[in-house]
């Protein structure tokens, strides 16, 4: 272990089959053909002093198993949302994903989706495996009970992320699965809802057990397992029940009620709001695991391996900077559309454009929401807040030579001055020891806001909403953008004051959440849960074709277009037991 987390490498000998129906068969040869390093005996698995010893498979997969293309955040898939475009060198460049924010021309034969649904699956068969492992050992020591907590935490946390993918998932959901158990599993064993219910089953055992703190930043605590339980009861109370559609049938008053209960301020008294906005993407030891990260996936550094366990799921959205960063991918682009959702009125609220109001640029006379500035690098500011990399409208911020624009992504890249301390050129790819917060505070209360509005408490949503925004407002004098007015950027945001109807603050509340967690993977899912991504990804098309060319032609399908089509191959595999996704795939 270290101080920071717990290091994730690879117990010899623990290495799961991947659950996958076209793996399955090779997984015995898989096997045989490891070289273990090391061994346990079966009494020394049932003791709780070597217990971490089969558990650490499960965490490292958290790591190891991902990679640039099929990011555990899901980054490549949020490209679907008005929030940002793939990006690259071309359109050429991850043509599938490219397919796939434009709506069309995408085949259930697409590697891309066979990737992610795979690896999150050999991630699940680490889990299902130390939870066999733990079974087998004294179930009333407390370490057994906390460690089987963790890893119900963990098993939710990959069917959490599968299922906001693809919706009819197959759950590995019990112990000491044989190959017959694999052979007829189906991802239609549970309604829609009842499959959110099995993630919260998972969940609501850990939350029993785990404890306030955490020697290891990397174990949940009892507050991340009631942050998750928030963001799963949030998605399960859009219903989405009939199997020929992907809309919102209805919204769950008994669901949101579970909401509040798990954001409940008393469960969260060892977090707040970082004083800037940008701590929690920084990857300096002061800043990691600070008072906003509820649970973050750990990384690492200098931690014995041969480039530690660095976070290469990112390192496609690395810009190009001559002599610093030659090798950089340019995905994740923001789009103009995120950029100009941060401008706002005199007021300081978020501005109602019209179709002639201009698209926002440093140096115009426009007020903006600081938080554009952490979330987007904007040309004529500096990259990383760093004024010896200034960002302008040319092909250095602009691998595709403007195809794509020229805004850059920020919450996932590091400042270039720290190259060799916490980002490394691996292998000609970039990779960096930042960790990545899966849960904040922030996030938190807006999912309180967001279920009391729509339980019509719109007083105390607004509160929470205005307490977000607080924080932004405190970053123009205080903070890594306090001193943008040098660069000709003019900042305005106030807190929302009056009264508001149960409307009227729902739609304060999604506003705020795309302000705050931009760039950050929820936009999409978020449009999905609230069953608005149709008309809102199609608007998004309409408004930015003609600024950004390869829109063109693009269009969302409902009840397609919400949810990625499960795997040719794994339905081709699965004996007749797997069903396809509504939308004549």
């Amino acid at each position: 272990m270290t101080t920071k987390n717990i290091k994730y490498t690879l117990a010899a000998g623990l290495v799961g089959c991947c659950l996958t129906a076209t793996t399955l068969t090779s997984c015995s040869k898989f096997l045989e053909e490891q070289v273990p390093q090391g061994t346990l005996t079966q009494d020394e698995v049932k003791n709780p002093k070597y217990i971490d010893n089969v558990i650490i498979s499960a965490y490292a997969g958290l790591v190891t198993i991902e990679d640039m293309n099929a990011s555990f955040s899901l980054w490549n898939y949020d490209t679907r949302s008005d929030d940002a475009y793939v990006g690259g060198a071309g359109f050429s460049d991850g043509d599938v994903f490219h397919n796939l924010e434009r709506g069309n021309g995408f085949l259930t034969t697409d590697w891309n989706f066979s990737s992610i649904w795979e690896r999150m699956y050999k991630f699940l068969s680490r889990v299902s495996l130390s939870m066999d492992m733990l079974n087998e050992a004294d179930q009333s020591n407390p370490t057994i009970q906390q460690r089987t907590a963790e890893m119900k935490f963990l098993r939710a946390y990959g069917h959490f992320q599968l299922k906001r993918l693809f919706k009819k998932i197959p759950f590995v959901n019990k112990l000491n699965m044989t190959e017959d158990d694999y052979n007829n599993m189906s991802n239609t064993e549970y309604t829609n809802d009842e499959g959110w219910q099995q993630i919260i089953n998972d969940l609501e055992d850990a939350y029993a057990v785990l404890p306030v703190k955490q020697a290891d930043k990397g174990r949940p605590t009892k507050a991340a397992a009631a942050a998750f339980l928030a963001k799963v009861y949030l998605y399960k109370a859009y219903r989405q029940d009939d199997p020929k559609t992907n809309q919102v049938t209805g919204i769950n008053q008994q669901d949101l009620e579970k909401v509040v209960e798990y954001t409940n301020p008393s469960l969260y008294a060892n977090y707040d709001l970082e004083p800037d906005m940008h701590n929690n993407f920084r990857p300096e030891e002061a800043y990691e695991n600070g008072v906003e990260s509820i649970w973050a996936i750990q990384y690492s550094r200098n931690d014995g391996t041969d480039y530690g366990n660095l976070n290469f799921s990112n390192r496609l959205i690395v810009p190009c900077i001559p002599k610093v960063h030659d090798s950089g991918g340019d995905f994740y682009k923001p789009s103009i559309n995120l950029v100009n959702a941060y401008r706002t009125n005199s007021d300081g609220l978020p501005l109602v454009a019209t179709a002639s109001t201009p698209d926002y640029e440093v140096g115009s006379a426009q007020t903006v929401d600081p938080r554009l500035f952490v979330t987007v690098g904007v040309p004529g500011t500096p990259y990383m807040f760093n004024p010896s990399y200034m960002m302008a409208k040319s092909n250095t911020w602009s691998r595709s030579g403007g195809t794509y624009g020229y805004f850059v992504s920020l919450k996932q890249n590091i400042d270039p001055d720290l190259t060799n301390v916490y980002i490394y050129n691996c292998d000609n790819q970039w990779a960096s020891s930042m960790n990545r917060i899966v849960f904040r505070y922030a996030d938190v209360l807006l999912m309180r806001a967001e279920a009391l509005a729509q339980l019509g408490q719109t007083d105390e949503a607004i509160q929470l909403v205005n307490k977000v925004r607080q924080r932004a407002m405190g970053m123009t004098t205080s903070g890594s953008v306090a001193n943008y007015s040098k660069y000709g950027v003019h900042f305005a945001i106030n807190k929302y004051n009056g009264n508001y109807s149960k409307e009227q603050a729902v739609d304060i509340v999604k506003t705020e959440r795309r302000l705050e967690l931009a760039m950050e993977s929820e936009r999409f899912f978020d449009l999905v849960r609230w069953g608005d991504a149709a008309r809102v990804i199609n608007k998004f098309y309409t408004e930015e074709k003609e600024k950004m060319g390869f829109l063109d032609g693009s269009s969302f399908t409902a009840d397609k277009n919400e949810y990625c089509p499960v795997p040719f191959g794994q339905i081709s595999a699965s004996n007749g037991h797997y069903e396809q996704n509504c939308g004549a795939w």
